[in-house]
């Protein structure tokens, strides 16, 4: 399936809208598209058809759970995790009998059908090529999405690199930050197989040959996202997705592999000898910008494109968007896996989109013997992706962890002392939280040998609100059915913020508390402060216990003081021109009534006028 094909069955299916009027790749398609991917159930697909480039922009394309499925040739996720459920059982069971093993068979010859097939010649993503010094990436449609993101940046490319040492190829998805004509940076963190790649070249002393793909079947798109293992051939999902092999066909100017219908390839190298060079800032999945940093250069030696490419692209920031539909997949696909390869107790697995994939995760286990959780804990945070999770929930197999009803009944007997797991590890290199890049403390709940049904402790509810310990307005939303108060500091980060005392003049108790900073007093939802207290916090600095109540200090944290990050950033939001300029503009897009621009809320969570505190 094409990129074109998919776009028609999103338009037969109500899935898309056009918008014909001119827009801006600069700030107006980013502005347009938070507000519809954040509207009720992702709102639609927006195909920009008039961006000032020869190309259209299709935006939002996965960012449905109808569309995500239509994305991968389903009508439900289910029905690819079921398929890969009775593959992985089948073949890895050590019950069968030799007759079973054999029923396996054809099944097994249809997953040699899914490799990837190399093919000569050319393919339609080479009808155009553009070589040498007409190469020229400002003629795409390459978006800047954020008022401090360091330039355009494509935001949906399938790097393909390939190891020297053993000839293995890996398509994964680094952003790319636009420098100039022929120069992108290549943001591969050092936990990812490209980086792995560059250090191996570069332990050869040779240029890099990298070749990345643009569009093309939707299902290239989300495997170069999977976790998939190390050493396995991302297309090899792909065909297991459309059970058909992807085409490939090899680039222009160097040996790399690529989707032969896939829309724009831009070919070209590393210099492992050169110096890093300067890339960001970038407004990230994480809801707040990832700081500059360094990282390699891309040198572009071709384009190649199909004579009707459009160009795919995201855009990522404060949850929900598009990459939290894109995550939900590989929540249900890869459950299989876990469950059979990795933990066999694991019975669900759910990241709640406010954790933003990486921090926080609740999973339900089938517990037999004492230590149990902590096993899994130790298990999953040494699994592929799974090692960059900060908080991890763990409970009975019983509990449908997707039930805010069934955890809080849970939680209601939340003991500190009993139920906490801490540990240290490897976390995603954005995290912000943590005083050392990609390193820090994480924490498992253990909830497993909860009763629900049994009566819970009482607790003193908050009637008054006398300020006390910088502490000055109160939130009881969840109080009586959590035990949670929510507290936001009446005082700068400067001053000292004395939780207990406010709890003892009050004459509170509490489960948990969670304190927040006061510009998110009165404008953020529950589920905007779980986002923020997930992210903004390092378990061993930002969580204490005293008397029995888990203390949560989740406001940002002064940069460089005591165990605190050297750099805090701030909230992705628009720029609030750009905001009035699509207020001004929304008739013409027609998209109906007036969507308010969520940047609104979230910009009153800034602490300076940049990117970074």
């Amino acid at each position: 399936m094409t990129l074109r094909e998919y776009i028609a069955k999103l338009e037969a299916a109500g899935e898309l809208q056009r918008i014909t009027t001119p827009v801006s790749t600069r700030f107006e398609i980013t502005e347009i598209t938070d507000r519809v991917s954040k509207s009720q159930g992702g709102g639609k697909a927006l195909l920009f058809e008039n961006t000032g480039t020869e190309y259209p922009v299709l935006m939002n394309m996965m960012g449905s759970d109808r569309r995500i499925a239509m994305a991968l040739g389903v009508e439900s996720l289910d029905d690819i995790a079921q398929r890969i459920n009775d593959l992985l059982k089948g073949a890895m069971s050590p019950k069968n009998t030799l007759m079973d093993k054999l029923r396996m068979l054809p099944l097994l010859k249809d997953v040699a059908k899914w490799f990837p097939r190399k093919v000569s010649g050319r393919g339609e993503c080479q009808q155009v090529i553009i070589e040498g010094d007409e190469v020229d990436l400002t003629k795409l449609p390459i978006l800047t999405s954020w008022g401090y993101d360091g330039g355009p940046f494509i935001t949906l490319p399938m790097v393909c690199t390939v190891d020297p040492d053993t000839g293995i190829p890996n398509i994964g998805m680094y952003r790319m930050q636009i420098f100039d004509k022929r120069t992108t940076g290549m943001h591969w963190h050092r936990h990812k197989t490209g980086a792995r790649h560059y250090d191996a070249y570069k332990r050869r002393g040779e240029r890099m040959p990298v070749s990345v793909a643009l569009g093309g079947d939707p299902a290239y798109i989300y495997s170069a996202t999977a976790p998939m293992p190390d050493n396995m051939d991302e297309m090899l999902l792909a065909g297991m997705l459309r059970q058909r092999p992807v085409k490939m066909v090899k680039s222009i100017t160097n040996d790399i592999w690529v989707p032969a219908d896939c829309d724009f390839v831009i070919e070209g190298y590393v210099d492992t000898s050169e110096e890093l060079v300067v890339e960001g800032p970038f407004g990230d999945h994480t809801g707040f910008y990832s700081l500059s940093d360094l990282y390699p250069r891309l040198h572009v030696t071709a384009i190649t494109s199909r004579r009707d490419a459009i160009y795919p692209a995201t855009i990522v920031g404060v949850p929900p968007m598009e990459d939290a539909y894109i995550a939900k997949a590989t929540e249900t696909i890869f459950l299989a896996p876990i469950r059979l390869a990795i933990q066999p107790e694991v019975r669900d697995l759910f990241m709640p989109i406010e954790g933003t994939a990486h921090n926080l995760a609740i999973v339900s286990i089938a517990k037999r013997y004492l230590g149990q959780p902590q096993k899994v804990a130790q298990g999953l945070w040494g699994a592929g992706q799974m090692m960059f999770n900060k908080y991890l929930v763990i409970t009975p197999e019983s509990t449908d962890i997707r039930s805010r009803e069934q955890m809080f009944a849970l939680l209601r007997h939340f003991d500190p002392e009993r139920h906490m797991i801490p540990s240290e590890g490897i976390l995603d290199v954005l995290d912000h939280s943590s005083p050392t890049t990609g390193y820090g403390s994480k924490l498992a709940i253990d909830l497993t040998d909860i009763d629900p049904q049994s009566e819970p402790k009482a607790l003193k509810k908050p009637r008054t609100a006398q300020p006390a310990g910088g502490v000055e307005l109160f939130n009881t939303e969840l109080f009586d059915e959590l035990g949670l108060l929510i507290l936001y500091a009446e005082r700068e980060w400067r001053e000292r913020i004395d939780v207990v005392e406010y709890l003892d003049k009050n004459g509170i108790e509490a489960r948990f508390v969670a304190l927040f900073d006061r510009g998110a007093a009165g404008s953020m939802n529950v589920n905007d402060l779980l986002w923020i207290a997930a992210a903004n916090t390092d378990p061993k600095r930002d969580i204490s216990v005293v008397n029995g109540t888990m203390i949560i200090d989740a406001r940002s944290k002064r940069p460089g003081y005591g165990t605190n990050p050297k750099r805090f950033p701030n909230a992705v939001t628009s720029l609030p021109e750009v905001i009035h300029h699509v207020d001004e503009r929304w008739a013409e897009y027609g998209l109906g009534e007036l969507i308010e621009s969520p940047s609104r809320r979230y910009r009153k969570l800034w602490l300076s006028d940049s990117a970074e505190w």
